[in-house]
């Protein structure tokens, strides 16, 4: 049973006067425990990041890069073909850049998590995986990378003691082979439903997949994307059912030095 759990949310994923999703960002940093910010690439600018780190520094929220491919037309959920070392190069400079607005706030950067096609394409590319994680403990080696289980990311991390979060998605489905089936427009469902869902991935770690098979599930953080609909009260009825069933929500660098000293 898990104890102890993140609760992360995608944040700033707008650009100048446009937003992206229904979720203002203040609430839902008040329910979150690390925020996964967009860092110009899919979404996102210097005053949306700024904002945010500040809006982190308040609630005591750990703060995350959310680098993408270079696609705000596509909002990062398209492929681009690109050479690892590019695109590990484009992720270096946008973790650079929200590092710095987080010293700017006296806010440290906790973690980095890709965005969309970049994320699944790390999952399944153990070359551009392992450049990154490479990269990473080059430049950043305290900085947690955030991964689903079943990706050949977090094996790769493994291997290389890089410290690692593995996600649980609340609000996507699940193939047979515990990967989360990718959607480029999150669909609405039910908060109450999400939450027993969540629950009983901490409970019993499991989630049932979109063939009806139960799967195991390991995890230490749990994703609500912000353009889910209704993903404020999603992550308030998590929030709920998980307090009321004795889990403590921690940002990840909390949770990972618990599991650690267990």
């Amino acid at each position: 049973m898990r104890k102890i759990v993140d609760l992360n949310c995608d944040m700033g994923e707008g650009f100048g006067h446009w937003s992206y999703g229904d979720a203002p960002d203040e609430a839902l940093m008040a329910v979150i425990s690390s925020a996964n910010v967009a860092t110009g690439f899919h979404a996102g600018d210097p005053n949306s990041m700024n904002r945010v780190a500040a809006l982190a520094k308040a609630h005591g929220v750990g703060l995350g890069a959310h680098p993408a491919y270079n696609d705000l037309q596509g909002f990062g959920r398209r492929k681009i073909d690109a050479a690892d070392d590019e695109l590990v190069n484009d992720i270096l400079y946008q973790i650079g850049a929200l590092r710095e607005f987080g010293r700017r706030h006296e806010v440290p950067l906790q973690h980095v998590k890709p965005h969309g096609a970049l994320y699944m394409e790390a999952a399944r590319n153990e070359d551009l995986s392992r450049h990154l994680i490479e990269t990473l403990q080059a430049t950043s080696p305290e900085l947690i990378l955030f991964c689903m289980g079943a990706a050949v990311t977090y094996e790769v991390a493994k291997r290389h003691s890089h410290p690692v979060v593995r996600e649980f998605y609340s609000d996507r489905d699940y193939g047979d082979d515990g990967m989360i089936i990718f959607t480029r427009k999150g669909a609405a469902v039910d908060p109450g439903a999400i939450a027993q869902k969540c629950l009983r991935a901490c409970q019993e770690g499991k989630v049932q997949t979109e063939s009806g098979k139960d799967i195991d599930v390991a995890f230490e953080s749990i994703c609500v994307h912000s353009d889910t609909p209704g993903a404020v009260d999603i992550l308030k009825a998590i929030r709920k059912a998980l307090t009321e069933n004795g889990i403590v929500i921690a940002p990840a660098r909390d949770v990972l030095a618990h599991d650690a000293a267990a």
